[in-house]
């Protein structure tokens, strides 16, 4: 209250300095500055190890598990790679990488493989399609138009 009394009316106790406490801090920097003995400085060394990072193709392997599932390749992939995620949440790299390896094979398998059959699917379609026109039309003309 007293400092919004103060920053309100400027003019008001112009000759009285206003009142400052010494903070903990600034006492315990006070204190510590004035050591004038010779103490040993130890030091403490962290050793930090570097992340290393190891992709798990999990969201790969989800997309292959849910839209090019072939012979059940997306799912396998999906499993190594929850394996592989395990491995690193655990800290195992080595297990990790090996399985995030397999993972990425199976990924790349259920991807080519999942794509030539769709090729081979429209291929089908497209051709049995105007097999089925052809032939349509056929009868038409022998019927004579009924």
């Amino acid at each position: 209250m007293n400092r919004v009394a103060q920053a309100a009316f400027p003019g008001a106790h112009v000759g009285i300095p206003p009142a400052y406490e010494m903070l903990k801090e600034e006492h315990e920097v006070g204190v510590l500055g004035a050591s004038q003995s010779p103490a040993p400085v130890t030091t403490t060394v962290i050793n930090i190890r570097s992340e290393t990072s190891v992709p798990d193709h999990i969201v790969w392997s989800l997309f292959n598990t849910l839209f090019l599932n072939v012979c059940c390749l997306g799912f396998v992939a999906f499993a190594y790679s929850v394996k592989s995620r395990d491995r690193k949440m655990v800290g195992d790299i080595l297990g990790a990488q090996s399985y995030a390896s397999t993972a990425k094979c199976l990924n790349v398998c259920a991807l080519v493989l999942g794509i030539l059959l769709t090729i081979v699917f429209i291929i089908i379609f497209a051709t049995g399609s105007l097999m089925i026109f052809q032939a349509i039309s056929q009868i038409v003309k022998e019927y004579g138009g009924y």
